[in-house]
């Protein structure tokens, strides 16, 4: 099962608003075919159908939810591809991957994943998004010896607000009894 958030339609619009660029499917596109030609890779129609459903999603996703987009929108492409484009828009550090539990997997915008943090729950594995100005400018002026920093992703992990009431509401449930 997917934990995306639950974003509403009002929300996402606001947030490409807010953030035009980072979700611009021919900005994307452009860069996706320079790294292409440059690997000496193919540019087909699945891997653009791929990116410009990714562009769409505006915020995390995982493979089942792209696959089902995709479906949706009637055209038919196997997960391996699906697996096999987001690996290469890896390489061209078009998309991220986040790695948030042992068992959830979502990718992300590199452009999008740089404005933000995330705070996991350990318990059910809700993640939130995180600004914070000072974290990003901090982290991004960290030096180390013989390390060229590319880009940094920052996971605070502990208990959501919602398991928490509910760890509280068992324990005394389990002292009246």
């Amino acid at each position: 099962r997917s934990t995306l958030f639950p974003y509403t339609t009002l929300f996402r619009s606001a947030l490409a608003e807010m953030t035009p660029d980072l979700y611009d499917f021919e900005k994307m596109k452009a860069r996706f075919s320079r790294y292409l030609i440059e690997k000496g890779m193919r540019k087909t129609t699945e891997r653009f159908m791929i990116l410009d459903h990714i562009c769409r999603i505006q915020g995390h996703f995982d493979v089942e939810m792209l696959h089902k987009q995709l479906d949706d929108d009637h055209f038919h492409v196997s997960r391996a591809s699906i697996y096999n484009t987001i690996e290469t828009l890896m390489d061209a550090h078009i998309v991220i991957r986040h790695q948030f539990t042992a068992q959830l997997v979502q990718y992300e915008l590199h452009d999008a994943a740089a404005t933000h943090h995330h705070a996991i729950c350990s318990y059910c594995g809700a993640v939130k998004e995180i600004k914070d100005e000072r974290l990003s400018d901090g982290v991004s002026r960290l030096r180390t010896p013989r390390f060229t920093y590319e880009y940094h992703s920052l996971y605070l992990y502990g208990i959501c607000s919602k398991c928490k009431f509910r760890i509280a509401h068992r324990s005394k449930k389990s002292v009246a009894t």
